[in-house]
């Protein structure tokens, strides 16, 4: 009998941990492309609300958004910790505001708790589940959805 049969795989993936205020949250770290201190935003007119503008990073215009003003939470307070963090899913690539950069952790599957989601329910759809940190509890967000707009396309 071959010892490995008795071995169950356990995914492991890992998260950049991120404080919105008080809150923790984790990006999977499969989507980060680049992150920075914060820069000069140009502002866009007509853009959405949660969009501060747009950045030239290396050359790329990237559109910069802020997740307080998507959770609806109060604005960005930019200080020394503030950093944007550039995101990519199927190509499109986005800047994220955030207070704070903390850590990055590695979750196995056992560790991360799904959430169910009402799919009326916009905001619930960007986040996926919750992980298990020790004590700590990590808010673990869906970027995919968070980064798409009501009709389904990518900002």
């Amino acid at each position: 009998m071959d010892n490995n049969e008795n071995v169950v795989s356990e995914e492991i993936k890992q998260f950049i941990v991120v404080n919105l205020g008080v809150e923790q949250y984790g990006i999977n770290i499969q989507y980060v492309q680049n992150i920075v201190r914060m820069m000069n935003i140009t502002r866009v007119p007509k853009a959405r609300y949660y969009i501060k503008g747009v950045v030239n990073l290396r050359g790329e215009i990237i559109p910069v958004m802020s997740i307080r003003l998507k959770f609806n939470l109060e604005d960005d307070d930019v200080n020394n910790d503030t950093r944007i963090i550039f995101v990519e899913v199927d190509g499109n690539e986005i800047g994220l505001i955030v207070d704070e950069v903390k850590e990055v952790i590695q979750l196995s599957s056992e560790n991360i708790d799904v959430i169910a989601q009402d799919p009326n329910d916009e905001k619930d759809n960007y986040v996926y589940g919750v992980g298990k940190v020790g004590d700590a509890l990590v808010t673990l967000l869906n970027i995919e959805a968070l980064i798409s707009v009501n009709d389904g396309s990518k900002i």
